[in-house]
């Protein structure tokens, strides 16, 4: 009986040994799953705890930010040229969509819009987490406004947001340096902080309202708000108000730009006026205008290729961009020159007879029967004898006119803080070697005397040129800010007069030159005589810049000769002679001639700015 016991107990032994290693290994399964199911519950509730809070919490709450008006764009006598007006936008929520397929497709018929340009904006959010808004048209009218308020429980995720955005009280006024804002592109959005902006939101592109963006933006706010499961909302939670931008305050005239504007209607050109003691720019446009109301929500396609097809070139600053044949405005550089070098006296004469003759070539002056014996510097400038500077401008040379040129601030940009100025062309014998590979010939210097040629200017140029010789050689840089003020009027920033240079001359030169001016509008036979004024001595320089030259068009009247083909016209001028104020440079593209064309505009602007001058006289008595 002993080895059956025996087998017994060892039978019993390796059912246990088998037993236990089950419950080892049950044990460590438990053990396993446990820690698993902690660990998980870790990474859900501690590591990632945050996550699932802000989206549960954002099933329920939603944020919305508020846009801040920017700030007024004010003229120098505080008048508001530019505020803030309420501008509708759809916004679509996907997060709240329960059949976004459905919603959208009953959004573009309400839009009026395809649905794959919807899907495209759509798309180009595609990278915004599901509760941010997407904006699918912006500047949506009262009607789709109201539509879409009566529909809500039929498109759900669809929201009206209602943001300021511009409102232009006197129109077009300024357009190219005020600029007009847009929506932020993928790029811009990449260099901007995305604390302050982000897809939808609108800022500035051109002229003032992109250089001060910064100050003009504000600040958002923010609003937080209970919604049910379909995304409508049920009660306001927390609300953090907008704060508004700060006001842009310009050194501009609002009453001068509006007659400079007035009297350029249906022209190409541009006007400047500025403070001859200062470089402030008191009126600064471009004509055409840009209409800034089409820029507002996106310019279509069919407005922007318009725009770019007029040949009047409205998308053009010509006040800063447009350069041009100073013709004979340049005559105040090479009399300066010819003074200055010595190579005449205010007695030295020539005799006009209606050509220049050199190597055989004629150079005829403007009047073809000339202007006769004995013009001297006071009558040249007066009548602008073409033939009297092509006299000086051979004696002197095209290199000594280009070092006068660039002191009276030709030939470079003049700091204005507008974006893309052209720097102009003032030529010389190095400059077509290095740019054309051509030696210099004594011909084309004397086109280059009398404006023509080579010889390229902006308006603001030959206004800041003007400027110099009415105020005694000072150079300004050209400003149009005054200052920046936070809401309460307080001043942040200013912006006092900077000056840039001084003109190489001696007082003694250039009162000769200005006495040659003030004869130009002045004397029996001065070519600016149409803006003669009965209370105000005014001093001018009319110019005619010939755009192409074509013989078959010689007798020709200006109205007869093809638009494209037709000169340009300047003319720059300065008042009270006596004691200068103002400076007014007018350029009429294809105009014609400076003294009628250009001259009764600048004479409109400078009647504006005396009688506004009288009236504040009047009323500080």
């Amino acid at each position: 009986m002993r080895p059956i016991l025996d087998q017994i107990h060892i039978l019993d032994e390796e059912e246990l040994l088998t037993l236990k290693k089950r419950v080892e290994l049950t044990i460590i399964i438990m053990v396993t799953f446990i820690a698993i199911l902690v660990v998980r519950l870790w990474y859900l509730q501690i590591h990632e705890g945050e996550k699932y809070a802000n989206l549960a919490h954002n099933n329920r709450v939603r944020q919305l930010q508020i846009a801040a008006p920017r700030g007024n764009i004010l003229d120098r006598h505080n008048r508001i040229i530019i505020s803030n007006r309420p501008l509708f936008n759809i916004l679509w929520t996907r997060d709240d969509a329960e059949n976004p397929d459905l919603v959208l497709k009953k959004m573009s018929r309400i839009l009026k819009e395809d649905i794959s340009d919807i899907l495209d904006r759509i798309r180009d959010e595609g990278n915004q987490p599901n509760f941010i808004p997407i904006p699918l048209k912006e500047d949506v009218d009262w009607e789709t406004v109201a539509f879409v308020e009566n529909h809500r429980l039929e498109l759900p995720g669809i929201r009206i947001e209602a943001v300021p955005s511009r409102k232009y009280n006197y129109g077009n006024l300024a357009s190219h340096l005020i600029g007009y804002l847009g929506e932020i592109s993928k790029n811009e959005l990449e260099t901007k902080n995305r604390a302050f902006y982000m897809g939808g939101d609108l800022i500035g592109k051109m002229g003032l309202e992109k250089i001060f963006e910064k100050q003009l933006k504000g600040e958002k706010g923010q609003r937080f708000f209970e919604v049910d499961v379909h995304g409508m909302e049920q009660q306001p939670l927390k609300l953090t108000e907008p704060l508004p931008g700060n006001d842009l305050q310009l050194t501009l005239d609002l009453d001068l730009q509006q007659i400079a504007e007035k009297e350029m209607a249906g022209k190409a050109g541009a006007v400047v006026a500025m403070d001859v003691k200062t470089g402030r720019l008191l009126v600064l446009l471009s004509a055409p205008a840009l209409h800034l109301e089409e820029f507002i929500g996106g310019i279509t396609q069919k407005s922007w290729d318009k725009m770019m097809h007029d040949p009047l070139k409205p998308l053009l600053d010509k006040t800063i961009q447009g350069q041009y044949p100073p013709g004979s405005t340049y005559k105040i550089v090479t009399a300066l020159a010819g003074l200055m070098e010595g190579i005449i006296t205010p007695e030295t004469t020539f005799s006009c007879f209606g050509s220049f003759t050199l190597h055989g070539h004629q150079y005829g002056c403007w009047k073809k029967w000339g202007h006769g014996r004995d013009v001297n510097l006071q009558r040249a400038l007066a009548e602008s004898c073409d033939v009297y500077f092509y006299h000086i401008g051979q004696e002197i040379g095209v290199d000594k006119l280009a070092i006068y040129a660039k002191s009276l601030g030709l030939g470079e940009r003049t700091g204005i803080i507008l974006e893309n100025e052209k720097t102009g062309l003032v030529p010389t014998k190095d400059w077509k070697r290095r740019k054309r590979n051509e030696p210099w010939q004594q011909g084309e210097t004397v086109s280059v005397s009398i404006g023509q040629g080579f010889n390229l200017a902006t308006p603001l140029q030959i206004s800041l040129m003007t400027a110099a010789i009415a105020n005694g050689g000072t150079l300004y840089q050209p400003q149009l800010v005054l200052a920046v003020k936070d809401q309460d009027g307080v001043t942040l920033e200013e912006f006092p007069p900077i000056e840039t240079g001084r003109a190489f001359a001696t007082q003694k030169e250039i009162k000769l030159i200005q006495k040659g001016l003030e004869a130009a509008v002045n004397s029996p036979h001065g070519t600016g005589e149409k803006a003669k004024m009965k209370s105000v001595t005014v001093a001018g320089k009319t110019g005619t810049a010939q755009v192409v030259r074509l013989e078959q068009f010689a007798e020709t009247e200006v109205e007869d000769v093809p638009y494209k083909y037709r000169d340009h016209a300047w003319f720059t001028c300065y008042a009270p002679a006596e004691n200068p104020e103002i400076v007014v440079t007018v350029l009429t593209e294809h105009g014609g001639h400076g003294g009628s064309a250009a001259a009764p505009i600048a004479k409109a602007v400078l009647e504006e700015y005396f009688k506004n001058k009288s009236s504040e006289i009047r009323a500080q008595k």
